[in-house]
């Protein structure tokens, strides 16, 4: 027998059993020992656990970054709260939009946790939509969205359309004024294909934590290799009967048949003491239920809004005088310079930028330039760095003078937006 020290503790592991790398099983101790791993070991194996450690019985728990990104509503760059919603694409946290037609009007807010079962398993912040009109009859094009898209590249082990194709499993947290039935979608907009998946709200107000298993899609031509949408995950809310009227497709086919999308979608839009809540949303890869799906993984904040820094960044917004970036008066008349990213963004961004009259200044020479608004230009780098500038903003300073792009206004801001 030989001794090995785990967590400070003697176990005795057989010597006939010690090389995994022969093909032969590694046990450590004996039936009814007790063995101690310190809290933050990973355990590397693209085996299966059977279940000796009572961690996972199904798989070992992944040690790569999670597929969903702000999956704890942590990060919100554009704004904490938004009222007045009833069109069009809208976002608080950071990868999620709320898309809405002729479904009412909502305020929505990152919501801080305080208490109950979501803030008890981790999660201190979440995703609230408060119905402020109700629509308690939906028009046949009526709906209400709320999704966040993958990216492509990053679904790649996935092995759609292939033989091979992996099974996948949605977890999150919901809370709900309206209860029954709510369907959550997966749309596939390289293959054109979908699948959508019925859950139920069971208690009014209530945190309540749902896994949904998602099969393999073993059809189609699978998802490109790039940096385009792959997934679209879609929480629907409320929805007419363009997409109510059908089947529901519950299993992988082509998503030409509207109809199919979202029937018996309870309609959360039909009151105005509605709200809707999600946190603690995950994305794994494997079949799983309450007993083995592996933790949230929680990110350090700085890890979440890198991730998210790649789709939006922030250059500076909501502050007077906040610096942008250095510039310099080209001619006299033309303003420009050059502000990098870091992370990398996903693709050549555009601007989102909230303008007004003398909204931004060039400062250089103790005078100032003031100008309403950006223009900008991708040189071959947009990826890395795009080129901004400003006309007719040379004002008191003079070519060739060095300075620096300022907000004049503290309802100003400029952020990069390469989402998906």
């Amino acid at each position: 027998m030989a001794n090995v020290e785990i967590d400070g503790v003697n176990s005795k592991v057989y010597t006939d059993q010690v090389d995994p790398k022969t093909g032969t099983t590694l046990t450590l101790g004996t039936s009814g020992d007790t063995v101690s791993i310190p809290s933050g070991v990973t355990i590397t194996n693209s085996g299966t656990d059977g279940g000796g450690f009572g961690i996972n019985q199904t798989s070992f728990l992944p040690t790569a970054q999670p597929l969903i990104i702000n999956g704890d509503m942590a990060i919100a760059q554009r704004t904490t709260s938004l009222a007045s919603v009833s069109s069009g694409a809208n976002w608080v946290t950071d990868r999620y939009s709320f898309n809405i037609g002729t479904a009412g009007t909502w305020t929505l807010t990152q919501e801080a946790l305080t208490a109950d079962e979501a803030f008890e398993d981790g999660f201190a912040t979440a995703f609230k939509a408060d119905n402020t009109t109700a629509n308690g009859s939906l028009s046949a094009g009526s709906y209400i969205q709320f999704h966040q898209k993958i990216e492509a590249q990053d679904l790649q082990l996935l092995n759609s359309g292939e033989s091979t194709a992996k099974k996948v499993t949605i977890a999150f947290w919901v809370k709900a004024t309206k209860t029954g039935t709510n369907i959550i979608e997966i749309w596939v907009s390289d293959n054109s294909r979908a699948i959508s998946v019925a859950y139920t709200v069971s208690s009014t107000n209530t945190w309540e934590k749902k896994i949904i298993d998602i099969p393999a899609d073993t059809g189609g031509t699978g998802i490109d290799n790039n940096n385009g949408a792959g997934w679209t995950i879609i929480w629907w809310m409320a929805a007419g009967t363009d997409t109510t009227s059908g089947t529901l497709r519950t299993a992988w086919a082509s998503n030409a048949v509207s109809a199919d999308r979202a029937v018996g979608q309870v309609n959360n839009a039909d009151s105005t003491s509605n709200n809707f809540h999600i946190t603690g949303v995950q994305l794994e890869v494997g079949e799983y239920s309450s007993s083995d799906l592996p933790p949230f993984r929680h990110e350090s904040y700085g890890d979440n809004l890198q991730r998210c820094e790649r789709y939006y960044q922030v250059i500076a917004k909501g502050v007077d005088n906040a610096f942008l970036f250095n510039a310099n008066n080209f001619d006299g008349t033309n303003i420009e310079g050059a502000y990098n990213y870091s992370p990398q963004m996903r693709a050549v961004p555009s601007i989102d930028q909230d303008t007004g009259t003398s909204y931004f200044e060039f400062r250089a020479n103790n005078a100032n330039a003031a100008f309403d608004s950006f223009n900008y230009m991708d040189n071959g780098s947009g990826q890395h760095a795009l080129r901004f500038y400003s006309t007719g903003g040379g004002g008191s300073t003079s070519a060739g003078q060095g300075g620096s792009y300022r907000l004049g206004n503290a309802s100003a801001g400029v952020a990069m937006d390469a989402e998906l």
